[in-house]
């Protein structure tokens, strides 16, 4: 407790109102005496103003007697306690006022043990009485605070799982939502690109941006019809309205997307599902509702799409054929770039010029498993370490990132670009390997008469081919080539103080004039004189 025990004593003797407010400690119990009085009317004013939590008064007192003045109190202050004192000849009129609401009786002639014993009792009473109100108050304080989220989490329920009318009535009327009749309908609204476009706003920006945005809707549909609306996701909004009789749930699915567009930066799509006549029908509508939403997939949003059962029986508008398939992934294979996007545009064009457009999860399952297909055909190329960025553009697709057709045309004309530049990198790369090995080819056969056509044999190339890939690997054409290499060989040769004949057949020159001739011009000075200098014999040093 955090305060003292309120008591008030009424009695119309005064030496037995002072005896019992002052002879007993009341402090040393936790209690204060709040208030005294000599008769029932001046008692009842004490109490109005006093408000004790005990009250002692005597039976039989003048103006007004014990037992109407309990009658009142128990009016007044329904949680105080009340003790009765009588006399034994009073004892009736006693009981009559337990009957009223007293909780206890002394009989008179009474000792201050008596009294203290009562009064203890009572403030037990009460204590406990208060403990179990503040928790009854807490609970029905914690239960208001939870009602939205309860309310949300039964509506939500409501279009999941099938619930009976009797137990939805209930629910509705404990739940206070407003009621609703049927025929009902479910309608399921979504922020367009939420994630992609509002991520980075604060949150207390977030929420009331979103808080505005079901405040719009909701007095869009109610112009029409009776609705409920909750939130379902982070993005997301469910409604459960009344079918009007004269109005298309079309008109009302606009008149929503058109507000919102104006009044907010938001654009918003709508699925509407079909109407039902039962309340336990209403996850059909739902479900119908979540798959017209699907259809956001071919515009980008800011429209609304009604769930049409002829559709379910309407022939593929579009087909998508394996053959058409193998003709792009051989393309890819090949590293055609301009092959791939132009079959991707063809791919595109066919989908979204058909009559009945697919099923949008039917077009995203294709095109996820034509990007692992993708992934495959790089991974029998590649190690999966040089993979990494084609690897990370094909897991963006898990992270829902793609809402929108145009967004997966972009997503895998990236994926094209990127494999097709990791294949024309490995084209360039084996290339430059071919050419890595006739060098080391070259060089350890210096001593051979070193032709084009006799490296380009080396390397299983026709001449031509090899020519120019030389040249472009190396930067400077086949003979250029040999021929430094020969003379580097030939001054190390020289610097070994080897015989200028002996080089010259080393390096696969059959005369010493014509190896003289060429170590010249290459160095401008003849193999004698590089090495005289070299070696430190010569005055030209």
């Amino acid at each position: 407790m955090n305060r003292l025990v309120k008591l008030c004593i009424v009695d119309d003797i005064r030496s037995v109102v002072d005896m019992i407010s002052n002879k007993i400690p009341w402090s040393d119990c936790g209690i204060e005496v709040v208030g005294s009085a000599m008769n029932g009317e001046e008692g009842l004013k004490v109490i109005e103003q006093s408000q004790p939590d005990i009250i002692l008064t005597d039976i039989r007192m003048p103006k007004m007697d014990g037992l109407e003045m309990t009658r009142r109190i128990v009016e007044l202050l329904p949680h105080s306690k009340i003790i009765i004192l009588s006399a034994y000849t009073d004892f009736e009129y006693a009981q009559k006022a337990m009957q009223y609401g007293a909780l206890d009786y002394v009989k008179k002639p009474f000792s201050i043990d008596d009294i203290v014993k009562v009064v203890l009792k009572a403030k037990e009473a009460w204590e406990l009485e208060n403990h179990n109100r503040g928790h009854v108050l807490e609970l029905e304080k914690k239960m208001k605070e939870s009602l939205p989220a309860l309310r949300q989490e039964y509506l939500s329920l409501l279009v999941h799982h099938q619930t009976g009318e009797a137990d939805s009535a209930q629910w509705w009327g404990f739940l206070d939502i407003p009621p609703l009749q049927p025929p009902l309908a479910v309608m399921v609204i979504q922020i367009d690109q939420f994630s992609d476009k509002y991520a980075e706003l604060a949150v207390k920006e977030l929420e009331l941006a979103r808080f505005s945005l079901q405040n719009i809707v909701e007095e869009t549909i109610r112009t029409y019809a009776p609705a409920v609306i909750f939130r379902e996701a982070f993005n997301r909004y469910v409604c459960i309205l009344n079918v009007p009789l004269n109005e298309r749930l079309m008109t009302i699915a606009d008149a929503c997307c058109a507000n919102i567009a104006s009044y907010t930066k938001f654009t918003i799509s709508i699925g509407i599902g079909q109407e039902v006549s039962r309340v336990s029908e209403l996850p059909r509508s739902y479900q119908q509702a979540l798959s017209a939403l699907s259809y956001h997939f071919y515009t980008g949003g800011n429209g609304a799409f009604s769930y049409d059962l002829s559709e379910q029986d309407s022939p593929a508008g579009w087909i998508y054929t394996v053959e058409s398939e193998n003709e792009f992934l051989f393309a890819f294979r090949s590293g055609n770039r301009e092959k791939t996007t132009a079959w991707l545009s063809k791919i595109f064009e066919e989908m979204q010029s058909a009559q009945v457009l697919p099923e949008p999860s039917d077009v995203e399952h294709l095109f996820h498993g034509l990007a692992l297909r993708m992934l495959r055909i790089l991974l029998e190329k590649f190690p999966h370490t040089s993979l990494t960025e084609f690897e990370t553009k094909v897991q963006e697709a898990r992270g829902a990132n793609r809402s929108a057709l145009h967004e997966y045309r972009k997503w895998l004309n990236d994926l094209c670009e990127i494999g097709c530049r990791n294949i024309d990198q490995e084209r360039a790369s084996e290339s430059q390997k071919i050419i890595y090995r006739s060098v080391e080819y070259i060089h350890s056969n210096l001593h051979m008469d070193l032709t084009l056509e006799h490296c380009a044999r080396q390397a299983n190339l026709s001449w031509g081919y090899y020519s120019n890939l030389f040249k472009k690997v190396m930067g400077k054409t086949f003979q250029q080539f040999v021929t430094q290499a020969k003379i580097e060989r030939a001054k190390s040769m020289l610097i070994d103080d080897r015989q200028v004949q002996d080089i010259a057949q080393q390096l696969g020159y059959e005369h010493r004039r014509y190896f003289s001739e060429v170590f010249k011009k290459h160095t401008g000075l003849t193999p004698t004189e590089f090495k005289e200098v070299s070696l430190g014999k010569s005055s030209k040093s």
